[in-house]
């Protein structure tokens, strides 16, 4: 017999530590190979990690809700020694940040990264002028993001700290000690020179108390992060909304015309696809809400990277369509429904969670007629989408006269951050959003 463990996967480049949240086998049970073994939240996205080798479940190191670093073995397998192919891999190649597009974000991306031992070399890193760079290095320069964010509210040099994690890296409870030690010194300095909060530093929730017959569980990661999202950008932006009525009719006669044969594709041709089409492009033609706020400058982004909303079971996560105006109706169409799957499944890389420059979310699926929709930092505005139905509307025909048809209509709701963006600028946008959807080109399909 070989005993096989399993370890907590590096899930992206900027991951640093995954929280068991379900163990989905159990000590005793018997496992086959790439057979979902456990699920793990990082601060980007939930995955199900499947198991290295087929065998019997023999330990649980890490139990559900513990936090641990990448590389940690949470569970050995015992498998016999002919079943074997090996429990260590090559480390998955980290991620690149995103460059100039060179071809369209239609190729199906790369599954999720299965439990691997992370090799202790790799190539070396274009211009840091060294000829060589070995994993651990790495680690101890990449903190997690939330480390990160802390270093940089308090101006911490992370290269001070000796760090106790894995490899030496910072870890929250390294850079909390060292900011306590410095005491008076960081309150005065923040006192001389405040400056802009970071994401998620100093979010807290009230505490309530239970009554008897009450059910009290904690927040999933998911749902805690979600929650602390949602109050820093009410904090930080100043939330405006505008809503626009539109005619969908032209959309509802293409819809009902090329329904077949985007089936035959595989495809399911929504309004949401025709909606997304439309704002990539005006998005083009109106930068200011394709950007961010970087203290006192706006960062106009050069992609155009679509957030699409899927609401799940366990909460909300919004994957990324990148250099969405790239992409024809067809083309929207395939990564809409390809990300909605794989989120619901848990199949995401936290790659396709990041770097959004503007997001959508359909709240009309559920019936709501419309909606005020908070933005998603650090992006600056967000399009909420009202439930879609026939409904008699009054038109003016070629000759002047009015008269009352059934018209399949709808309301777009656009949130926006009224620091950047003025009440002209976000009504231009959803203005040339609405004469598109209402005289939809044959063109883009």
């Amino acid at each position: 017999m070989a005993r096989v463990d399993v370890i907590m996967p590096q899930m992206g480049e900027s991951i640093a530590e995954g929280t068991v949240s379900r163990w989905l086998k159990q000590v005793g049970d018997e496992v086959k190979r790439d057979e979902p073994l456990l699920e793990i939240s990082t601060d980007k996205v939930d995955a199900e990690i499947p198991s290295p080798s087929g065998g019997k479940l023999v330990e649980i190191k890490v139990g559900e809700g513990e936090t641990v670093e990448v590389q940690t073995v949470v569970a050995v397998i015992e498998t016999d020694v002919d079943a074997v192919v090996t429990d260590v891999a090559p480390a998955p190649t980290p991620a690149k940040e995103p460059e100039e597009p060179k071809q369209r974000e239609l190729e199906p991306p790369p599954p999720v990264a299965e439990p691997v031992r992370i090799q202790t070399s790799a190539p070396a890193i274009p211009g840091d002028g060294s000829t060589a760079t070995t994993v651990e290095e790495r680690l101890r320069t990449k903190s997690t993001p939330l480390v990160r964010k802390i270093a940089a509210e308090h101006q911490v040099d992370l290269a001070q700290i000796r760090g106790t994690g894995h490899a030496g890296r910072v870890t929250k409870k390294d850079i909390l000690g060292y900011i306590e030690s410095r005491g008076v010194a960081v309150v005065v300095e923040r006192a001389a020179a405040p400056r802009a909060p970071a994401l998620l530093a100093g979010v807290s929730h009230p505490s309530v108390e239970a009554w008897p017959g009450d059910r009290v569980e904690p927040m999933s990661r998911i749902r805690k992060l979600t929650a602390d999202h949602m109050v820093t950008s009410k904090r930080i932006s100043a939330h405006v909304t505008t809503f626009y009525e539109i005619d969908y009719t032209r959309v509802a006669e293409l819809r009902k015309a090329k329904k077949a044969e985007y089936a035959g594709r595989g495809v399911k041709l929504t309004y949401l696809s025709f909606i997304a089409k439309a704002v990539a492009d005006a998005l083009g033609r109106h930068p200011v809400l394709n950007c961010s706020v970087s203290g006192d400058s706006i960062i106009y982004r050069h992609q155009i990277n679509l957030g699409i909303a899927v609401a799940l079971e366990w909460g909300l996560i919004v994957p990324v369509i990148r250099n969405a105006d790239e992409l024809s109706v067809l083309g929207l169409s395939k990564a809409i429904v390809d990300l909605a799957e794989r989120a619901r499944t848990k199949r995401l890389n936290p790659d396709e969670v990041q770097n959004g420059t503007f997001t959508i979310t359909n709240p009309g699926t559920f019936g709501s007629t419309t909606g005020t929709p908070i933005i998603n930092q650090p992006q600056v505005a967000i399009l909420g989408i009202g439930s879609i139905e026939k409904c008699p509307k009054v038109i003016t025909l070629e000759d002047g006269q009015d008269v009352i048809a059934i018209r399949t209509m709808g309301i777009l709701s656009l949130a926006f951050d009224h620091r950047v963006v003025d009440g002209a600028d976000g009504d231009r946008f959803l203005s040339d959003v609405k004469e598109t959807l209402e005289n939809f080109p044959d063109g883009a399909l």
